[in-house]
């Protein structure tokens, strides 16, 4: 029995041995072909690779290193006051002209009304200067009859003293008589030339008075108006600082206000992704607030002026002995499409994937491109206070003229009537001066009173 069984072991080690030789003998054949199909896929993969390198990725620079920014448009007063009141606080949104903050307006309203007060005056006083001027050319024009008389009586007298009818104290009386009439015109004819000095060539509108009293009411409302502090631009409100009843001095900042409407990425990339980098290449971004979902267009705007480190606040000191090259970044400013961050709006300060695109190479690498009028960041809501100034210096100017001398002409020696008058038919003596009509425009000077032209007798002696 031990025999057989042996016998039969002997046997199925014999045919197991006979069939491992074989599968042994096909082991090395089987590893060459999955080694060789691996290779053929490898080279396969690593051509696709190379090519697509080769037609995309080699026109591609990308970044993480890239951060959303835009305008922080500071709130600050341009006078000193006391807060009464916060219109916003922050994460509110504001629209522009919406009043933020005000402050105590008591002292500028007071310093206003004074201000009016002494233009509405000088506008009176101003009309009594023209008053005045009229007043003296019709005292010039009485000096100059008297003078006319007093030749007239003087010449009469010399000829009867001639044939003995008048004596000579009489004729000297009357030489008297014609000196002092002379004198009288001389004076009159100087009080209307220093008068009309200070009136000559303007109107009450355009006088250097009521012009210097002007400026000081548009200066008081300007002040006036700025106890209110409007929101210069839309956008949400970060960063508040003041309080109810705070003191504020020009300057102070206040608050912020952000328009998320303007904002761009300032990506930071490594010196040789910038070689091939041209303004107005496209760009594609991504925001870890949106993930991959969304993807953002834009473009190369502009190119940093100069590396971060360099703008730093404590700059490096690259001329120490311990020097250490590090591969420095340049930012790149990235304008996004205003539709896509419409429908994504992002704040400033969020991070950003930015890949851009270098297959368009053409122009300089740091072109001198200017910012165009059309997207200049400019406010309205500051001009309304000077024109609504200058309304008010108008409306106190006509309210204290009722007479109508902003427009009228000054007064002639000669005729004794302002030039607008004599078209109602008011008669008037010969003039001896220039033209008086060109004096209600301002535009050619007046003439000096002239001298009465008649000739004088001759003056008699004792």
């Amino acid at each position: 029995m031990m025999d057989t069984a042996s016998a039969e072991n002997e046997t199925a080690q014999l045919a197991r041995s006979e069939t491992a030789q074989p599968t042994e003998a096909a082991r090395p054949s089987a590893r060459r072909r999955w080694l060789a199909l691996t290779a053929v896929v490898c080279g396969i993969a690593g051509g696709a690779y190379a090519a697509y390198w080769h037609q995309v990725l080699r026109f591609h620079e990308s970044t993480d290193d890239a951060y959303v920014d835009g305008n922080v448009v500071q709130i600050t007063p341009q006078i000193s006051g006391t807060v009464v009141s916060i219109g916003a606080d922050d994460t509110q949104f504001v629209t522009a002209g919406q009043p933020l903050v005000k402050l105590d307006p008591a002292d500028a309203r007071l310093a206003l009304d004074e201000t009016e007060a002494r233009l509405a005056k000088t506008v009176r006083q101003v009309r009594t200067l023209f008053a005045t001027s009229g007043q003296l050319a019709a005292t010039v024009t009485i000096r100059e009859r008297e003078l006319a008389r007093a030749d007239e009586d003087l010449g009469r007298r010399q000829r009867l003293a001639a044939s003995g009818a008048v004596s000579q104290e009489e004729v000297q009386h009357a030489i008297e008589a014609q000196r002092s009439a002379q004198a009288a015109l001389a004076a009159a004819q100087k009080q209307y030339e220093a008068n009309r000095a200070l009136v000559d060539g303007t109107t009450v509108n355009n006088h250097p008075d009521v012009r210097d009293a002007a400026t000081q009411v548009r200066d008081a409302y300007l002040t006036y108006a700025r106890t209110v502090l409007p929101a210069p631009v839309s956008g949400f409100v970060a960063k508040r600082a003041v309080q109810v009843g705070q003191r504020v001095a020009p300057g102070t900042a206040l608050m912020a206000v952000v328009p998320l409407d303007q904002v761009w990425i300032d990506a930071n990339f490594r010196e040789p992704q910038l070689a091939s980098m041209r303004v107005g290449q496209r760009v594609e971004l991504r925001s870890d607030l949106y993930g991959k979902a969304i993807t953002y267009h834009g473009a190369v705007v502009g190119f940093g002026a100069g590396t971060g480190s360099a703008f730093a606040l404590l700059p490096a000191q690259n001329a120490t002995g311990n020097w250490i090259k590090i591969v420095q970044r340049l930012p790149v400013r990235i304008a996004i499409d205003a539709g896509e961050l419409a429908a994504h709006p992002l704040q400033i300060g969020l991070s950003m994937k930015v890949t851009v695109d270098t297959r368009d190479r053409g122009g300089a690498r740091l072109p001198q491109v200017a910012r165009a009028a059309a997207d200049s960041y400019t406010t309205s809501v500051f001009a309304s206070a000077d024109a609504t100034a200058t309304q008010r210096v108008r409306e106190i100017i006509v309210a204290n003229d009722a007479g109508g001398t902003s427009g009228a002409a000054s007064i002639q020696p000669g005729n004794g009537t302002p030039a607008d008058a004599r078209g109602a038919g008011v008669a008037a003596d010969a003039r001896r001066a220039g033209p008086a009509d060109a004096r209600a425009t301002g535009t050619e000077e007046q003439p000096a009173p002239a001298q009465p032209s008649r000739k004088r007798p001759a003056l008699a002696t004792r």
